[in-house]
C-alpha cells in the first residue's frame, strides 16, 4: 500500500514538473514561430480550433464520468460563453506580450495568477478575510510583494548576468527607445493577461459548481473560444496569406498547443487538485521561472538580466507567502472539522 502511494506521489511529481516544462515550451515555440512572422492571431485561432478537435474524443473516452450528468441549461452555456470570450482575450493579449517581450518575462509574471486570484476570491467572497489572522495578513502583504517585484521586472531589465553575446546589456531606461517602449508594452499586456486569467479561473470555479464534468465543459469552451476569436483574429490579422501555415515551427506550434497547452495540462491539474489539493498544484508555478530562463537561453539566445533575477526572486517570496496563509487556512478547517464530532454529545 505504501508502495503504491509513492509511486503515484512520483508520477504526479513529475508529470506537475511537465506540465510546467511544456507551458514554458509553447511559449518558447510560439516566440520561435513569432520570430519567423506567424501572426499571434492565426496561432491563437488555430490553438484553440486543433485543441477543440484534441478533447472532441474525451467524453466518448471518459463516457462513464458523463453519463449521470444533468442536461446543459441555459446559465451553464451562458457562463462558458462568458469564459470562453474572457479565455481568448487572456491569451491574444498573452502571445501578443511574449512576441513584445520573451518567455522568461511571461513566466516571470504568470506566478502573479495566485496573487489576482486572491483578490478577486475575496472580491467575490469566495475567501473570507480575517484582518486579526496571521495567515490573512501573510496573504496580503503576499500580493503586494508579488505586484512589486512584477513591476521591477517590467520597468527595470538590468545588466545581463548570462549572455551569448559579447556586448554587455544595460539598463532598460539605457536601451534604445524601441526595445524600451517593446519590453514595458510586452509586460504590461502580460500583466492584463494574467489578470484575465484569474477572471478565468472564478468564472470556471462558479460553472464547476453548477456542472462537474471537467472533459464536457472544457470541450465546450474550446469551441466557443474558436467561434468568439474567430472574427477577432481575422479582423486583427486581414492578410490571408498569413493564414498559411508552413510546415516549419509554425505547424509544430500548432500541433504543440493542441496536446500540451490544454490538453494535458488540464488532465494533469485536474488529478494533482484531486489527489493533493489546490496548494500542492499552485506551488510547482515559479518553476516556470528557472525553466523559462534555461529554455531561452538555450533556444532563443537570450541573456539573462539582473532585473529578471531580482524581480524573479520577489515574485517568488511573495508567491509562497500568499501559499503560505493559504495552507494555514486549510490546515485550520481541517483541525475545525475534526474536533466538531469530539464536541457533540452521543445522546445527540
Amino acid at each position: 500500500m505504501e508502495r503504491s502511494n509513492s509511486y503515484k506521489d512520483g508520477l504526479l511529481f513529475t508529470a506537475m514538473v511537465a506540465v510546467e516544462c511544456t507551458n514554458v515550451g509553447l511559449n518558447i515555440l510560439f516566440k520561435l514561430a513569432a520570430g519567423k512572422g506567424m501572426s499571434y492571431f492565426v496561432f491563437v485561432f488555430y490553438s484553440y480550433a486543433a485543441t477543440t478537435l484534441v478533447l472532441l474524443f474525451f467524453p466518448f473516452i471518459f463516457r462513464s464520468n458523463t453519463a449521470s450528468l444533468p442536461l446543459l441549461k441555459f446559465p451553464v452555456i451562458s457562463r462558458i460563453c462568458l469564459l470562453s470570450l474572457v479565455g481568448s482575450s487572456y491569451q491574444i493579449l498573452g502571445y501578443t506580450g511574449i512576441a513584445y517581450s520573451s518567455p522568461t518575462l511571461a513566466s516571470m509574471i504568470s506566478n502573479l495568477t495566485p496573487a489576482f486570484t486572491f483578490i478577486l476570491a475575496i472580491i467575490f467572497r469566495m475567501e473570507k478575510l480575517a484582518l486579526r489572522s496571521l495567515s490573512t495578513w501573510a496573504k496580503i502583504i503576499g500580493t503586494v510583494v508579488s505586484v512589486s517585484g512584477a513591476m521591477l521586472v517590467v520597468l527595470y531589465k538590468g545588466p545581463a548576468i548570462i549572455s551569448t553575446s559579447s556586448m554587455p546589456s544595460q539598463s532598460l531606461l539605457w536601451l534604445p527607445q524601441s526595445i524600451q517602449s517593446r519590453w514595458v508594452i510586452g509586460g504590461l499586456l502580460l500583466l492584463i493577461e494574467n489578470l484575465l486569467l484569474s477572471v478565468w479561473y472564478i468564472i470556471q470555479t462558479q460553472i464547476m459548481k453548477l456542472y462537474p464534468a471537467e472533459f464536457v465543459v472544457t470541450l465546450l469552451y474550446g469551441l466557443f473560444a474558436t467561434i468568439i476569436s474567430a472574427p477577432i483574429c481575422f479582423m486583427g490579422e486581414s492578410n490571408l496569406s498569413a493564414w498559411r501555415l508552413k510546415p516549419d515551427v509554425e505547424l509544430a506550434s500548432i500541433v504543440y498547443s493542441a496536446f500540451f497547452g490544454l490538453t494535458f495540462s488540464a488532465v494533469v491539474h485536474t488529478f494533482g487538485l484531486r489527489m493533493k489539493g489546490p496548494v500542492y498544484t499552485a506551488i510547482f508555478k515559479p518553476l516556470s521561472i528557472a525553466i523559462a530562463a534555461i529554455m531561452s537561453f538555450i533556444f532563443l539566445g537570450e541573456a539573462l538580466h539582473l532585473g529578471s533575477v531580482i524581480g524573479g526572486v520577489i515574485i517568488c517570496v511573495g508567491f509562497y507567502a500568499v501559499l503560505w496563509g493559504k495552507a494555514n487556512d486549510e490546515g485550520g478547517k481541517n483541525e475545525d472539522s475534526c474536533k466538531i464530532p469530539l464536541l457533540q454529545s452521543p445522546s445527540s
